[in-house]
């Protein structure tokens, strides 16, 4: 943990306690458009990849193209009608102050659209100002492909070693993994605790408010 220069988050699940809201609004999206009844577990399943590949595996005997149609048309109109804003886990903010204090660059990786970060971050401008650099899946390939970690390295001219993904779902470890940047599980989001670890999670946090005293601990026991 030495050399960590770069951390990257994975947003909902990770920073921002949007499951229940994010299944919520597919629930009511699917009810409106009168799509085959998905099981909320199997939607929640789903949170962190990109949408399309959520649809295919939603729905993989159907056409995603035309089910994505659908449900853009439907967000326009939930948005329109003022659709809140996830918060933020507690401590969250916090912490990533605290990181910043100690001269580490932040990052974020997301399946959310660029639209929906961008959104997301001009309702948590504290966050937004704290960040050097994000990815979404519409602008690169989705997790768990690594290619968004791949570019966030290349803008910040470092190895893959100089980073440390957060996330709380087996994709974001896999996608870590692949590059062999190291990575921690939070066990706040959406996936247990054993497949965060099965997937390559060095250590588990119950959230990003732990992140600050635990590299503390790992630098002082790697000194």
């Amino acid at each position: 943990m030495q050399q960590i220069k770069l951390i990257i988050f994975d947003w909902d699940g990770t920073l921002a306690d949007s499951a229940a809201m994010i299944v919520g609004a597919m629930q009511r999206a699917i009810a409106a458009l009168r799509l085959p009844a998905r099981s909320d577990e199997a939607i929640r399943e789903l949170i962190g990849l990109s949408l399309d590949d959520g649809l295919r595996r939603l729905y993989p005997d159907a056409d995603v193209g035309h089910i994505r149609g659908l449900l853009d048309h439907y967000r326009a109109h939930w948005l329109a009608e003022g659709a809140g804003e996830a918060p933020l886990f507690a401590g969250g903010l916090d912490a990533l102050r605290a990181l910043h204090g100690d001269a580490l660059r932040l990052a974020v990786a997301t399946g959310k659209s660029r639209r929906g970060l961008d959104r997301s971050l001009a309702h948590h401008v504290e966050v937004r100002d704290l960040l050097i650099n994000s990815r979404t899946a519409d602008e690169t390939a989705a997790k768990p492909d690594p290619r968004m970690l791949m570019e966030l390295l290349a803008d910040e001219g470092l190895r893959a070693e100089e980073a440390l993904m957060i996330g709380d779902t087996e994709y974001d470890m896999a996608m870590a993994g692949a590059i062999g940047m190291p990575a921690l599980g939070v066990t706040c989001g959406v996936h247990a605790p054993r497949r965060l670890l099965d997937a390559g999670a060095q250590a588990l946090l119950e959230g990003v408010a732990d992140l600050p005293g635990w590299l503390r601990m790992a630098r002082r026991g790697a000194a």
